[in-house]
């Protein structure tokens, strides 16, 4: 199967092609740097894997939730590119869950099987789901929130995986162990083929990005209120 995944969601941009059983790779700056870098790392990483649009089988990337810029930029890309892929034929688009490609990505470099994916949300916040695997696939064990670091709820016997405690220490799951992971293209790849066999894939139009909150930013108001509270 002939795949190219990328991930901006973050502050580090990921992107990972697919084809004849092995894997290229590259990351980079992401965050505002993301825009600048994505179209020609993926030219790049294409040419190394000596694939043309026309021969991908889908483009995936990670959906969100994340920076919304990154997110935009993601899709707009994912998109776009499927779009004009076989002479404008298009190829589906297959949109993945940050946190899902976190659970993935701690599985693959700690061999984690019952973790809560958490992830930076800014303005206070933490974006949070609890993930099991189980017979070679991954299940949510609920669904996706976005709550104040405290109000992150880790079950016994559950280790705490992403880039939320970094940003919060021990005000997120004191106790619980912790692995500093982030969403990553190969984690994306290694989680398309299940994905795609369930029909998850849609056409480009209908890709969209996965916010989880419509809020980008506090007023001046609501973070003086903020400083106060920890105060």
């Amino acid at each position: 199967m002939n795949l190219l995944a990328i991930d901006t969601s973050t502050d580090t941009l990921s992107i990972a092609v697919a084809h004849g059983g092995q894997v290229w790779q590259r990351s980079g700056a992401g965050g505002a740097q993301a825009s600048l870098q994505l179209l020609p790392g993926i030219q790049a990483l294409m040419g190394e894997a000596g694939l043309s649009f026309d021969t991908l089988d889908a483009i995936v990337f990670g959906r969100g939730p994340g920076s919304f810029t990154g997110l935009r930029t993601a899709c707009a890309v994912a998109q776009g590119l499927a779009f004009a892929a076989r002479q404008g034929q298009g190829v589906p688009v297959l949109p993945v869950d940050t946190l899902l490609a976190v659970a993935e990505q701690a599985r693959a470099e700690h061999g984690l099987t019952q973790l809560v994916a958490a992830l930076d949300a800014r303005m206070d916040e933490v974006y949070s789901a609890p993930y099991a695997y189980r017979d070679g696939a991954w299940t949510a064990l609920a669904e996706m929130r976005v709550t104040p670091p405290e109000a992150v709820a880790v079950p016994a016997g559950f280790a705490v995986a992403g880039n939320a405690s970094a940003a919060y220490g021990e005000r997120l799951a004191p106790g619980a162990p912790q692995v500093a992971v982030l969403p990553t293209a190969p984690a994306l790849l290694r989680l398309a083929p299940a994905l795609l066999a369930q029909g998850l894939a849609v056409p480009a139009d209908q890709a969209l990005p996965l916010y989880v909150r419509n809020k980008v930013a506090q007023t001046t108001a609501e973070r003086e209120a903020t400083k106060a509270a920890k105060a």
